[in-house]
């Protein structure tokens, strides 16, 4: 199945940054289709023990048949307490991919993709409250602004939220087509495809709380990597990979590096990757979608 699930983004290249010790413990925070979680176990002695993390239930059926495995079923803002209720206090290395898999946008019924007609859906955990569709047609035209523009970094997030807004005051948004053609009067007639793309990437952020778990898992990986303990994450739009590189450089969210009296760096992470590592030439030719990953790795000092 995971081969139809999702082709794992700079394999060799994320997985080697992990520096694996054969006995040692990990963490795929995002499961997925198991790309990235069989070729860690590959690396892995008898010994090694890997966790692997996934909100979405549908995943559960990529799991590899291996007694070093470890599903989890929870979304990663949860990884410290997730790994504590399995007695696990310390690991050696942890792996994001923060990418939507393939079979997110290729399943059209969860409303992930403006292609075709879908419901207004985009939750990554189905079991979860907030829709997108929610979103669209319960937000306040100012809520609809915020979201339009700190997610989705739309030029003019007024106009499309105005757009929005008129649209359900003539009937509720309840389609991904609907949708399409609730902010036709103000997409762009010069690559429209770019407009929608950032449209639905606010919305799925907004829905999954995104930006806000991504917070949480990298200030709680600090807390359970071991010193020497590598966090590699590949990160897709800007507003994910300005987080990784400023917490990987400097510990928190903001970039600037605290020093102590002497001047001397107070950073808890050691960079492993000096600039972003991008998808060669073959790797995107072979898989197009890879096309804006950006892979940063540090150590804990």
């Amino acid at each position: 199945m995971m081969s139809h699930y999702h082709t794992p983004v700079l394999l060799e290249e994320s997985v080697g940054l992990l520096g694996i010790d054969p006995a040692g413990t990990y963490v795929d925070l995002t499961f997925g289709g198991g790309g990235h979680s069989r070729r860690i176990l590959e690396a892995l002695g008898a010994e090694g023990r890997l966790y692997g993390f996934d909100q979405d239930r549908d995943t559960r059926a990529n799991c590899p048949d291996d007694p070093r495995f470890h599903y989890v079923e929870s979304n990663f803002r949860f990884l410290r307490g997730a790994l504590r209720l399995r007695g696990v206090t310390a690991v050696d290395g942890i792996l994001a991919d923060l990418g939507v898999s393939s079979h997110h946008f290729d399943d059209l019924e969860r409303g992930f993709s403006f292609r075709g007609e879908a419901p207004l859906d985009m939750r990554m955990n189905q079991r979860g409250g907030l829709t997108a569709a929610d979103v669209v047609n319960t937000y306040s035209a100012d809520e609809l602004t915020r979201v339009l523009g700190d997610w989705g970094e739309l030029e003019t997030p007024w106009k499309v939220a105005g757009c929005l807004v008129r649209a359900r005051e003539a009937a509720p948004v309840t389609t991904t087509a609907e949708l399409v053609a609730a902010v036709k009067p103000c997409t762009p007639a010069k690559d429209p495809s770019k407009f929608l793309t950032k449209l639905f990437q606010a919305l799925r952020i907004e829905v999954n709380g995104e930006m806000e778990a991504l917070k949480m898992a990298l200030e709680q990986s600090l807390r359970v990597l071991k010193p020497g303990g590598r966090l590699v994450v590949i990160s897709y739009h800007s507003l994910e990979d300005r987080l990784v590189k400023n917490f990987l450089r400097s510990g928190n969210f903001s970039g600037e590096v605290e020093k102590d009296f002497y001047g001397r760096s107070l950073a808890p992470f050691e960079a492993l990757t000096r600039k972003a590592v991008m998808p060669s030439a073959d790797e995107l030719a072979r898989n197009p979608r890879s096309r804006s990953a950006k892979l940063r790795a540090a150590v804990k000092r």
